[in-house]
Parts: C-alpha cells; sequence; structure tokens
C-alpha cells in the first residue's frame, strides 16, 4: 500500500515524524522508569496525531468528494503515530542490546487498517508478530505500546502471534484468514513480516481458493439476510449493508486470494473487472468512503449507520444543492442508493467471473440462487436466447441491437420458465437499455412482455427488481425511471419509492398465490372474488408513480395512469378503474386510522366514494400491500382489524344500499351473543344494555363487550368507585386497559398521560359514558417497541399511575416534563402543526384532526387542551407515521351538540395548535 499513501499530497503538513522523532529522543535524558518515559511520551503523541486529524477534516470539507484520500490519510497518519511510538518503546522504553533471534519482533496492519483505509473512528487492527514463542522482551514491548496507543484514544484491535500461530488459526478461522489477507507491513523487522507473508501464501493460501470464496460468498449472504437483505433501505448501513463496502471489500478479497492481486486496479488484469467496471468500482469507493468519513467527523463515534439525524448534514457538507422538487438531502439519498445499485451490478459480474474460472463445466460455483429465489428449469423454446449453465443469456453482443422488443422478452422468458439471467446478459441490457425509445415502448409486442411479468402468477417482484437494477424498467417506462433511488425522508417509510413498489407487486402475488393466508386471511378470501386482477397490479405499479414532483401525488399520478394504461394494452374501463384507485389509493387507511368506525356517518361517506363492491375489493388490496410494503413492523394487527371493519362496513352498505336497519340488526346480533357469553338472566342482562348508548355497542367487538360488561358487574358488585382491568390482546398487538369510573371532565387528559408515565403508547381510545354518568373507556396500549404492554410488574404500575393521576397524589404535569424523550431522530424533521375542523364529517359530532410532531405526552397535551376548551371528547384515534403524529377527536360541547360558534372554533384551533408546538399566529384568516 506504499504507493498508495506516495500519493498523498503534502504528508508532511498531516505529521512531521522527523521533527515529532526528535522530540521524542530529547524526552527525560538518563531516565529508564518505563511508565515516566511512556507519560512524557504520550502528550507529544496525541498533539500530533489530533493535528494531523484536523489537518484531514479541514482538507475533506475542501474536497468533500474525496473519499479514498481522506480514508488514506487516515491509515498514512496512524502508521506514523504507530512507528513512532515503537521506536520510542524499543529505543527508549525496553532496549536491548544484544537481540537473540527469538528477539524479533514486526507489527503488521490488518484488516481495514492493512488495506490502507480508515474513518476518524475506526478501529485500529495490528498483528505483532513473532518468529516462535514471544520473549520475555517481545511482551515488554507489546504491553507498553498498547499503552501508549490506548492513551492516545485509539481503539486497538491486537493479535501476538508466532508464524506458527498465525498459520494455524488463520487456516481454522475465516475471520482471521481474512484478516491476513489484508496484512501490510508497518514497522519492525521487515525479514520477519516477509517471511509470514510467504508462510501464509504457501500454507494458507494455495490450494484453498474455491473454498475461501465459497465460504466468503455465503458470509456475504448471510450479513445481507441479518441487515434486511436490500440496498434500498432509506437509513442504510453503509458499511454492512447490502451495497455497502463490505461487498466491495468481499469483491477485492476473493479476487486477492484467488488471483493473488495487489490492489483493486490488479481486478482487470485478473479478467476480474473491464476498465469500465474498475472505474464504476473506483467511483462507488470513494463515493462510500468519503460518506463514511464525513460520518465518523459528524457523529464523532465509530457510526457506520447513514441514520435521518445526520444525512441532512452530510447532504450539505457534500455539496448537494436543491433542485425543483428535491431537496438536498433526497438528491444525496439517490446518489447513494445508485451507488449501492453499481455495487450489486458488480457483484453479478464478479461472480459470473467465479464460474468461468472456478467452476466445472456446466456447472455453477457457489451460491445457487444468489440472484433471486427462481429454480432452473430447462425450457422447449426460447425465440434465440440460449442458456449458460442455467442461466438466461443472449448469443451474441448485438442480440439486442437486431429486436430492442428483445430487452423486454428477457425478462419474460425469465419468469415464465422460472430461471435466472447471467449477470454478463443483465450488463449487456442495462449496456443495451438506451436502445428503447418512443417506438419500443409503444410496440404492441414490449408491453405485452412487460404485462406479463408484472401480472406473473409465479415471481414478479424477483423478475421486476432485475428489470429495475438492469434499467430496462426506466427506460420502458421513464415516469417510473424518475422514482428509481428517491428516498422518502421520513422516519415513516423504510426503503425507496421504486423498491417499496417492487415489494407490493410481490406481496400482492403471494396473497394471490395464497402464501399469506394464515396472516392475512381476509385480503386473500377478497382476492379470490375479483374481476379487474390485471388493473389491481397496474395500480400498485402506479400509485406512488408521482412522488417527488411536487403537488399531490395521488392527482398526478392518477393523470399518468390515463396517459400509461392504453400503452400497456390495457381497456378503458380498466383505465378508469387504474386511475381511480391511484387517486384514491390512501382513502381506505385514512378513513380507517383516522375516523371513528362506530359513526355510520364515516361509512355512509367512504361508501359514496367508492361506489361499487369491486372498487372496494380493489381499493382494500392495494391498500394491504402498500402499507405492508412499507417496511418491517409497519403492518400490525391493529392495521388489520381496523381496515377489516371498514372492508366489511363498506361492504355491507354498498350490498344493501343506506340502510340504517343493518346497524340494528347488528346491535341485536352482538348483544345476543354477548347475552350467551355472559349466561346473564335476562332482567340483569336487560338492565345493562338499557345502560349504554347505541353507538358503544357499535363502536365495541364482541370480545370487549364481553370484558367490560364483567368489569362493570365486578365494580358494581364491589361498590368500587374505580376499576381498571388490563388485557394482552395479540390480536391486535396491543393491551387493552378499560377503565370505569365516575365520568367528570378532565378524565381523559388524566389517563392518556398517567399510561405515557408508566411507559405506555396510546394507539386507540374509544370513549362511552353510560347513561348514569359513568364512564366506560378502553384504550389500546402499546409498549414503545410496539408491542403488547403485557409485563405484569408494569401492568401493575399502569394501574397505579392511572390511580394517583385521578387522585391527584402526584404532580403530573411536573412528571411529563421531566420525562426525556428517547427518540432523538424525530428531532432531524420538522412538521409544522395543522389542526383541521369537520362539522360535515359525522351528523352527531364535531371532527377535529391535528397534523403535528410525534412526541412523547402529545396525547396528554391535546386532551389537556380540549379539556381546557370545554368540550367533551367521545372517541380519539390516534395514528403515527413515523415522525408524524396524527391524532383525531370526536366531539361535543359540554351540552352533546356540535361546536358551531366561530368564536369556539377559533379558541379550540389556537389550544390545539398550541398543544401540538406551534405558537398562534398574531393575525388569522377569518
Amino acid at each position: 500500500m506504499a504507493t498508495r499513501f506516495d500519493s498523498l499530497p503534502q504528508r508532511r503538513q498531516l505529521i512531521d515524524r522527523k521533527r515529532l522523532s526528535d522530540a521524542l529522543a530529547e524526552l527525560l535524558p538518563g531516565t529508564t522508569d518505563a511508565a515516566k518515559l511512556r507519560a512524557a511520551a504520550t502528550p507529544l503523541l496525541r498533539d500530533s496525531l489530533a493535528e494531523g486529524r484536523a489537518e484531514i477534516a479541514r482538507r475533506l470539507a475542501a474536497a468533500p468528494m474525496r473519499g479514498n484520500e481522506t480514508a488514506a490519510s487516515y491509515a498514512f497518519l496512524t502508521d506514523q503515530i504507530l512507528r513512532l511510538a515503537f521506536d520510542f518503546v524499543v529505543a527508549r522504553v525496553h532496549p536491548l542490546n544484544n537481540a537473540s533471534a527469538a528477539e524479533r519482533l514486526t507489527i503488521a496492519a490488518v484488516g481495514g487498517y492493512g488495506r490502507g483505509e480508515m474513518a476518524l473512528h475506526s478501529d485500529v487492527d495490528i498483528a505483532f508478530l513473532t518468529p516462535w514463542k514471544q520473549t520475555a522482551w517481545s511482551e515488554q514491548v507489546i504491553e507498553s505500546l498498547l499503552y501508549i496507543l490506548w492513551d492516545l484514544g485509539l481503539k486497538v484491535g491486537h493479535s501476538s502471534r508466532s508464524l506458527d500461530d498465525m498459520v494455524r488459526m488463520a487456516k481454522s478461522d475465516l475471520t482471521i484468514r481474512t484478516a491476513l489477507l489484508e496484512a501490510r507491513y508497518v514497522w519492525g523487522d521487515q525479514d520477519l513480516y516477509d517471511e509470514a507473508a510467504r508462510r501464509f501464501d504457501r500454507e494458507v493460501q494455495t490450494g484453498s481458493g474455491p473454498l475461501f470464496a465459497a465460504e466468503k460468498l455465503a458470509e456475504r449472504q448471510a450479513r445481507h439476510e441479518r441487515m434486511g437483505d436490500s440496498r434500498y433501505v432509506v437509513e442504510p448501513n453503509l458499511k454492512e449493508g447490502k451495497g455497502g463496502l463490505r461487498d466491495l471489500h468481499t469483491l477485492f478479497w476473493i479476487g486477492k486470494y484467488v488471483h493473488r492481486v495487489r490492489s483493486v486496479p490488479e481486478l482487470v488484469d485478473a479478467g476480474l473487472l473491464t476498465r469500465e467496471e474498475l472505474r464504476r468500482f473506483q467511483r462507488a469507493e470513494n463515493f462510500l468512503w468519503a460518506v463514511r468519513c464525513h460520518l465518523h467527523i459528524l457523529s464523532r463515534r465509530p457510526e457506520d449507520r447513514l441514520t435521518f439525524d445526520v444525512q441532512t448534514e452530510i447532504a450539505v457538507r457534500m455539496g448537494y444543492a436543491a433542485r425543483p422538487g428535491r431537496s438536498p438531502v433526497e438528491r444525496f439519498m439517490k446518489h447513494y442508493f445508485l451507488t449501492a445499485k453499481q455495487v450489486g451490478d458488480l457483484t453479478g459480474l464478479f461472480l459470473a467471473h467465479l464460474d468461468e474460472t472456478l467452476a466445472k463445466r456446466g456447472r455453477r460455483f457457489g451460491l445457487t440462487n444468489l440472484a433471486g429465489g427462481l429454480r432452473r428449469r430447462a425450457p422447449r423454446k426460447l425465440d434465440g436466447f440460449i442458456l449458460d449453465r442455467g442461466r438466461l443469456a443472449t448469443p451474441g453482443e448485438d442480440f439486442f441491437a437486431e429486436d430492442p422488443v428483445r430487452l423486454l422478452q428477457l425478462f419474460a422468458l425469465a419468469d415464465r420458465h422460472e430461471i435466472e439471467i447471467h449477470p454478463l446478459t443483465l450488463r449487456q441490457a442495462g449496456r443495451d437499455a438506451r436502445l428503447i425509445g418512443g417506438k419500443v415502448r409503444a410496440d404492441i409486442r414490449a408491453n405485452a412482455f412487460f404485462m406479463d411479468v408484472l401480472t406473473s402468477p409465479r415471481d414478479p417482484e424477483t423478475v421486476l427488481r432485475w428489470m429495475n437494477e438492469a434499467g430496462v424498467f426506466g427506460r420502458f417506462v421513464p415516469d417510473f425511471g424518475r422514482v428509481v433511488a428517491q428516498m422518502q425522508f421520513d422516519m415513516y417509510h423504510h426503503y425507496t419509492v421504486d423498491e417499496h413498489t417492487v415489494r407490493a407487486v410481490g406481496l400482492l402475488a403471494r396473497i394471490e398465490r395464497g402464501d399469506l393466508g394464515d396472516t392475512l386471511p381476509l385480503p386473500t378470501a377478497v382476492f379470490g372474488q375479483l374481476v379487474s386482477r390485471r388493473a389491481l397490479y397496474v395500480s400498485v405499479l402506479l400509485h406512488d408513480i408521482a412522488k417527488g414532483r411536487g403537488g399531490d401525488h395521488s392527482v398526478i399520478g392518477a393523470e399518468i395512469a390515463m396517459k400509461l394504461c392504453p400503452r400497456f394494452g390495457i381497456t378503458p374501463a380498466e383505465t378508469e378503474t387504474v386511475a381511480w384507485l391511484v387517486r384514491w389509493h390512501l382513502l381506505m387507511s385514512d378513513t380507517a386510522f383516522k375516523r371513528d368506525l362506530s359513526d355510520f356517518k364515516t361509512m355512509i361517506d367512504f361508501a359514496e366514494k367508492v361506489q361499487s363492491p369491486e372498487r372496494l375489493r380493489l381499493l382494500f388490496l392495494l391498500t394491504v400491500v402498500d402499507i405492508a410494503a412499507v417496511g418491517p413492523g409497519v403492518w400490525n394487527d391493529w392495521k388489520r382489524q381496523l381496515l377489516g371493519e371498514l372492508y366489511n362496513g363498506a361492504e355491507e352498505v354498498l350490498r344493501l344500499g343506506h340502510k340504517q336497519r343493518g346497524r340494528r340488526e347488528r346491535i341485536e346480533i352482538k348483544q345476543a351473543d354477548l347475552k350467551a357469553r355472559l349466561g346473564w338472566s335476562d332482567a340483569v342482562f336487560a338492565a345493562h344494555v338499557a345502560r349504554l348508548p347505541e353507538a358503544y355497542w357499535v363502536a365495541e367487538s364482541l370480545d370487549i363487550l364481553e370484558s367490560n360488561a364483567r368489569t362493570i358487574a365486578a365494580a358494581d358488585g364491589d361498590q368500587q368507585a374505580l376499576a381498571i382491568a388490563t388485557q394482552a390482546d395479540g390480536s391486535r398487538g396491543a393491551t387493552l386497559v378499560t377503565l370505569y369510573a365516575g365520568d367528570h371532565p378532565g378524565l381523559f387528559y388524566r389517563i392518556a398521560g398517567a399510561i405515557h408515565l408508566a411507559g405506555g403508547n396510546i394507539i386507540d381510545a374509544r370513549i362511552h359514558t353510560t347513561r348514569d354518568g359513568m364512564a366506560v373507556d378502553n384504550f389500546l396500549v402499546q409498549d414503545p417497541f410496539g408491542l403488547p404492554f403485557d409485563d405484569m410488574h408494569r401492568l401493575e404500575r399502569l394501574k397505579t399511575a392511572i390511580e394517583d393521576a385521578l387522585a391527584n397524589r402526584n404532580r403530573m404535569a411536573d412528571r411529563l416534563a421531566a420525562k426525556k424523550s428517547a427518540r432523538t431522530r424525530a428531532d432531524a424533521f420538522t412538521i409544522e402543526p395543522n389542526v383541521l375542523i369537520d362539522n360535515r364529517a359525522s351528523n352527531r359530532f364535531t371532527v377535529v384532526e391535528i397534523n403535528a410532531q410525534d412526541r412523547p405526552a402529545l396525547l396528554n397535551a391535546l386532551a389537556q387542551a380540549l379539556f381546557e376548551s370545554r368540550v367533551t371528547i367521545h372517541s380519539a384515534h390516534i395514528a403515527t407515521y413515523g415522525e408524524r403524529a396524527v391524532d383525531t377527536f370526536y366531539l361535543t360541547d359540554l351540552t352533546g351538540d356540535k361546536i358551531t360558534a366561530t368564536a369556539r372554533l377559533k379558541t379550540l384551533e389556537r389550544l390545539l395548535l398550541l398543544a401540538a408546538g406551534r405558537e398562534p399566529e398574531k393575525k388569522r384568516a377569518a
């Protein structure tokens, strides 16, 4: 790696080794006390290390894209510190006049440090090598040197081995073998290091190349699965994640081990990369190292995850500017994702070469099916395409140029016959994707091939992802090309827009095949009733296609659908359906999560927009896959239940027409079922029914009705003024907390505050008042990880917190203010609070929706503002979308009427804005 350091500009500005060496030599003349000498040397080395790091940071700020140079600079600086410290220890701390053959010691840099690549807080991985068993002198030198390095604040990973030990452990441990593969001489006995290198080559490397390559590929696949197996997560790990630095390292390790290359450019001579691919490798490596070095400087720790709170600042540091419809951070992250894609492309080509050099004739090397989940067959007809080691390939370099429609046919054949595409053919397709112009896009055959893939009953997700990574997808559908690698800068979406879309299509196909019948039984059943299957797949493809253009992406997306659908070859009726689905693809989730489904007007208004049972089925399935494809943990049982309630309620309205009689019948069926469960006498049950309003029977499911009835009966029997019941509910993914107490103003905000203090998050609240003035409030509560709040000790603490809050036993406001937020990433976002008041959404209630930045105790603050506004809360619906909270309340005034007076509505809005975190404007529009 010396040549790499030789290219660094003005190295003496990083560290003046001669000046520092002279200064160390003059320390404490005549002193032999090891501790004093180390204590005297450490400040000199520490100052030089800090000055060198400051100079590197200054250079990076001036040239923010010079990643490789910065990484090499940190390694060079570390080398010089190590050499100076070693010389000082050997010359002053533990001098040796007549060294024997056994008293030889060399320092080798290993791992990333051995490659000559480091960020500010990277580990300093070194190996101390001795010819045989360590002598007392070598032990003393190693110990003193490590003390100095630790005192400098370096995080040192070290090993001390004889040459025999080195060979034995390298043979038995893949991690050690990989680290030693990167070994580089730093200082000490040069002949000893050379002997170690020869023995590693002769006794470890020779003859084990194929095994090492296979093991590294298996390790890579396991790492990808552990990290989420996608290079398009919006908070990527740029070192270990898919498409990150570790993938580039794996390529180099395999090339170095198998072909004995010493540097990345030599991969070209070995035939592992073309010169163009080498340039792409170096560009990707340089960019990723630049990002990593900026990240370490900003975070002040060895951080490799690009979290939201640093993305914006890194984008500014690296010089990204805003463009119409795209912020600097979105442009920066798009560059990152395109780079990760390049790394994936290079990996595929590299593996293809391994097949050529390491596999037996006609066989595959290493892991099978690395590109996806398809199984290989021997198809009979390939229309001119060929099979190469079981993968689809072209017969020549001009195959696509002769007929560019073949660029679409390639993927259709791969899907139809369930075979992989050869990486070299994917590279050829990426090169020739430029041949796709207006003529190909209008070609009936090309569109038929595309629709075959999109609507495939097999595995459209894998094949669409291949098509996307080859660049064919974005060329054939330019509107889709605009969202390729486009991130959504929020804490809700886990993937880029294109990756989210491809995953949603994959989920839809799995639902259709029945693979998710256990976890998604209703969507699976609904799919079997569909008539417009093709329209559904196209709507899933297009639902987010207009993101990043400014304006409402649903409206713009519907316009795009009207343009694209005829080209895809679908009928005018299907086109209208797709455009409607894209336009209203958020309608069902907004209604289910933000509105009271027990309010019959909610169902009526929703059904009036949907208009037909077939559209309801289509919208339901689109909504399910849209939510489930957002990211891990976003889909949960509570969302499943709410969407199911809305689907069933709207289906009934659409099937029977507007029919209040259906509502009454549902209530009577619930009451009959409840009576059978409870086993109460007619008189006792009739008295229970008479106490509770009709809205209660509509709002609550049968299991909650039963739980409430038993809680109420037990409390009344014991003459309790307050009863709190908790029950973990796996079907809803939450814990049901029921409170039965005398109703009074402020009850809700006190309960909300108490639940937060106990460590719970309220995800839904339904508030009821009996005809004799008792509150029956049901809360669904989760822990901070989105799981049921079911630990017995925590449940007891929850009950105690509610009792204390209602009895005013503690200063709840002070305790809430003192409770710190555990969420810091949300600080990267600014959400302007907004209050929407709607008197048309319900016949009986004023509906108030508050959009604000999520924070602990937000619900408590909003509920207290409503208490101060002297209104009655009848239900609360809490939804969070990453950093954004959307809380909806159904309210009346204290007499049970809607709130209509303009002055009261203004006051209500002002107090809620204050509670949500925004100062009111001095003047507001009337």
